[in-house]
């Protein structure tokens, strides 16, 4: 129980769904947590629950729009003053819209890119100096099958989850020599919130094309989040991992 004894992560869209999955694995492996969230209520409850059932105060809540520079400056700033560095750092943070390009909105575009893409950059460009302070660190972020394979919807989530993967390799080239490794994960469909706007009948059909003909829980991808961010991963980086029941290798 003590994989990560000793470190601080800082979590980004840790109130709910994979993001809480991930805060509680690595409490329940020795890390003190910030979590960063835009649902200040949820992200508060999901603090007292988890300082609750520890204990002690390892994790801190803290209002953070992965849009704003201001914002991750004070996550940053926060798990320093609170629990001494950072060390982990999980862009989980994302939202998403099924339309085409045709169909999307510059607008809507905007969102979706300034959410998924430029949230990711930030997180890493803010955490990176502290990590150096720490003299190691694990960035894991979280693109998704579609950020690997088309679907002929989701433009622009698509386009961000395929740049979000292409920054992990050219920010794992960039830190590798500070002794911060950068990884990025590649869920299928899982079952959080962020899939709430498909009925429950059109998900399971989207999960049935995948050979384990199931979504996935939270937690597990949660478990490869988590081995990422321990030294157990200690000659992983620049990598991508994919759990999606087979989706992709059909």
């Amino acid at each position: 129980m003590d994989r990560l004894k000793g470190k601080v992560a800082l979590i980004s869209g840790g109130a709910r769904g994979q993001g809480a999955a991930e805060v509680r694995l690595f409490v329940n492996e020795g890390a003190r947590v910030v979590i960063g969230d835009v649902l200040d209520a949820e992200t508060r409850a999901l603090a007292d629950e988890v300082n609750r059932r520890a204990g002690s105060r390892v994790t801190v809540p803290i209002h953070l729009d992965v849009t704003r520079a201001v914002d991750w400056r004070a996550a940053v700033d926060t798990c320093e003053r609170e629990f001494g560095g950072l060390h982990i750092l999980v862009n989980n943070a994302g939202i998403l819209n099924t339309k085409g390009v045709s169909d999307t909105s510059e607008e809507e575009w905007d969102a979706i890119i300034n959410v998924n893409q430029k949230g990711v950059w930030l997180g890493t460009k803010i955490a990176v100096p502290a990590m150096k302070k720490s003299g190691s660190g694990s960035i894991i972020n979280i693109s998704s099958i579609y950020g690997l394979i088309g679907s002929g919807g989701s433009a622009a989530y698509h386009a961000s989850k395929g740049a979000v993967r292409l920054l992990t390799k050219t920010a794992a080239v960039e830190y590798a020599p500070h002794n911060i490794r950068v990884n990025s994960v590649h869920p299928g469909v899982i079952k959080t919130p962020m899939v709430d706007i498909f009925a429950d009948k059109d998900l399971d059909a989207i999960a049935a094309l995948a050979p384990m003909k199931r979504a996935a829980r939270p937690e597990e991808v949660g478990y490869v989040v988590l081995f990422l961010a321990t030294d157990e991963a200690s000659f992983v980086t620049g990598a991508e991992y994919v759990v999606d029941g087979g989706y992709t290798a059909v």
